[in-house]
């Protein structure tokens, strides 16, 4: 059976998850609708979920239409959440991009669609809740071309929109009756590039409806063109037409059985017992119970590490339920049981050029984690490491010295999701401190440092010697060897190089240092008194020595944005803006709207956007990406310090010696 792999996104509260649940009940997947005010819908599952109303999970439904199998993603719609959006947009044929009729495109809607744009990924848009008061046909189709894109094409009207009675009237590709429909198509279709049919309507040359359809069809599969759909999740008023165009519009997946295994594991689970269920899209290939399969893995510096594991248990979806199977072919989702070391961004079996490299920006803020209940302090630091495993970007920091625990997140909601799932899963009630904006340190020039082993202030049986000097921007740590591979066994080789990582998350101010190039020049050991264990010890004192006298400087993350808002308000912005540090790179007007364009601080971003919308009435609207860092001058933020402090040579001593 074909076989598509769709998911829906959208802006929260546009209606994503009641889409899903009319889509399930119109497939007969589901016998009655939930509602998401109820809490009873099949995709929101997480207690949180069904009290806020929004999706945080996404979630795998699968149903057929017209013979062909969808296999369904709801996904998230807060930006505390982008990252299971990225996660599910890496293994999509298509996605369903939810508009509400009433409140119109909006900030995080934008912020979907630049990303779809970027990646190429088919879109169909599906303005929602058309029979709700207020709601606009003619004036969403100017926002979706001004604020989105203007390559759309609509292929229904609204009659009576706003109310009760509201209805859909098809565009017909048909010259007898709407010539103008057929003539805006063939105009889209010119504006991606394919001028043939228009220049044989200029001609007069005989053009079919027929070759006007496929011609959309291949420029809409290519994510050129972009077809708007009206409706109503709630009725299920248009969604008998949007399934149709799913199975018309998307690109179907072919089987390829015989080509080598391709696939990607994009979402983590676990079981009570602990033990993780892989879900996996296959690109190529089959995948079969009992199978030893090839996994790989690409670490920050590109870095490539590979490893086989076994298929204990498959499941694929089917008609809304998760399944057992024998195997799974190219093109459709499976849960994979087996694999322990799994993680999200696993390659499975060979990479495809079908494989999307999807990254968002690691979370800028930080949060200190207290247990309420001291006597569950363990069970709080394994059940956060558990939620790091299904979510990467999640991040567990532990104070060796103080055994406090901070996670980096991406904001105050994603807070309370973390509160909440500990809370439902674990039975762990925890506080958190005020969120903090991580920063970073760049060394400002060249330091060197080295200690021999039998030196009266070396009390290691080792000899280690760096050079560091700065960077390249954004090109992390650059570790290198100025000294014989074999003039120390590999073991004592690699011990040196994981404690210099280790040792630089934390450098002169708290931060973790990037953009350098750290040189090993001087090793020495003594056969056999000497262990892997004096090279951990002795690296930290002499890399942040060489630190010490390079200097560094300290760096804050900053935003690339833009702001659209009524051109009455240019100045206005302008001046809030400036108030927030940030930097206006250009500054348009169009159509009464003007776009700024820019970089802010992310530390600023956030009161920026709440005051955006203030004293705008709502009409501003803001869309972020990741920008970098830029220099912080004058008095630096530190960060409290979660090691043994190399930089005060006695009191690192002492923990060491202590502790040994």
């Amino acid at each position: 059976m074909k076989s598509i792999n769709i998911g829906i996104v959208a802006h929260v509260d546009a209606g994503k998850t009641s889409l899903t649940e009319r889509i399930l009940f119109e497939t007969q997947v589901i016998d009655a609708i939930g509602r998401v005010d109820h809490g009873n819908t099949q995709t929101d599952s997480l207690e949180l979920e069904k009290k806020r109303g929004i999706t945080i999970k996404s979630a795998v439904v699968s149903f057929t239409v017209n013979g062909m199998k969808v296999n369904l993603i709801d996904t998230p719609g807060h930006a505390d959440f982008i990252a299971e959006v990225e996660r599910s947009l890496s293994v999509l044929d298509g996605v369903i991009l939810v508009v509400s009729a009433v409140e119109g495109v909006q900030a995080q809607t934008k912020v979907l669609m630049t990303v779809l744009l970027k990646l190429g990924i088919p879109t169909i848009i599906f303005v929602n809740k058309i029979d709700r008061m207020g709601a606009q046909s003619d004036s969403i189709i100017t926002q979706i071309q001004e604020k989105l894109t203007s390559n759309v094409i609509p292929l229904y009207r609204v009659e009576q929109i706003g109310t009760k009675q509201a209805s859909l009237v098809e565009n017909r590709f048909d010259w007898s009756t709407d010539a103008s429909f057929l003539e805006l198509c063939i105009e889209r279709i010119a504006d991606t590039g394919q001028e043939q049919l228009l220049a044989s309507y200029i001609n007069e040359e005989a053009i079919r409806e027929d070759q006007v359809k496929v011609a959309l069809a291949d420029q809409v599969r290519s994510a050129h063109l972009y077809p708007v759909y009206f409706g109503s999740a709630v009725t299920g008023i248009g969604v008998p037409e949007l399934l149709s165009g799913v199975t018309e519009w998307f690109p179907f997946n072919q089987q390829e059985a015989e080509a080598p295994l391709a696939g990607i594991v994009f979402k983590i689970e676990k079981e009570d017992s602990g033990e993780k269920i892989a879900y996996i899209r296959l690109f190529s290939g089959r995948l079969q119970v009992r199978e030893q399969v090839h996994l790989q893995r690409e670490n920050q510096a590109g870095k490539v590490a590979a490893r086989i594991d076994k298929v204990k248990k498959l499941h694929t979806f089917c008609n809304g339920k998760s399944v057992i199977a024998d195997e799974v072919h190219s093109g459709d989702l499976a849960k994979v049981w087996g694999w322990r070391d799994v993680q999200i961004g696993d390659i499975v079996g060979t990479r495809s050029h079908h494989i999307k490299r999807v990254r968002f920006a690691a979370p800028h803020m930080e949060t200190r984690v207290e247990v309420a209940d001291k006597k569950k302090a363990y069970q709080l630091y394994q059940a956060l490491h558990n939620l790091a495993d299904e979510d990467p970007l999640i991040e567990v920091i532990k104070d060796r010295l103080h055994q406090d625990l901070t996670i980096r997140i991406f904001g105050e909601v994603q807070k309370e999701v973390i509160a909440a799932t500990l809370k439902e899963r674990y039975d762990v009630d925890v506080r958190f401190s005020q969120l903090r904006i991580v920063c970073i340190e760049k060394p400002r020039s060249h330091g060197h440092a080295f200690e021999v082993m039998g030196a009266a202030d070396n009390p290691f049986y080792a000899t280690v010697g760096f050079r560091i000097e700065p960077g390249y921007s954004d090109s992390g740590v650059d570790y290198r060897l100025e000294v014989e591979l074999g003039s120390l066994p590999l073991s004592f080789h690699k011990a040196i190089e994981e404690t210099v990582y280790d040792t630089l998350k934390q450098g002169l101010y708290g931060w973790e240092v990037n953009d350098l190039i750290v040189t090993l020049t001087h090793t020495g050991y003594a056969s056999p008194v000497t262990t892997a264990g004096d090279f951990r010890k002795l690296v930290p004192l002499v890399l942040m020595e060489a630190l010490t006298q390079a200097g560094t400087d300290v760096y804050e993350p900053i935003h690339q944005f833009e702001v659209s808002v009524p051109a009455d308000m240019m100045s206005k912005t302008i001046y809030q803006l400036t108030g927030m540090k940030a930097t206006i790179t250009e500054s348009t007007v169009h159509k009464n709207t003007c776009l700024i364009k820019g970089t802010l601080p992310v530390a600023a971003a956030e009161k920026f956007r709440r005051s955006l919308h203030s004293f705008t009435q709502g009409e501003g609207v803001m869309v972020v990406e990741p920008g970098g860092y830029t220099k912080i001058d004058g008095n630096v933020p530190t960060r409290a310090r979660t090691d043994y402090n190399p930089l005060n040579r006695s009191e690192y001593l002492l923990h060491i010696f202590r502790d040994y």
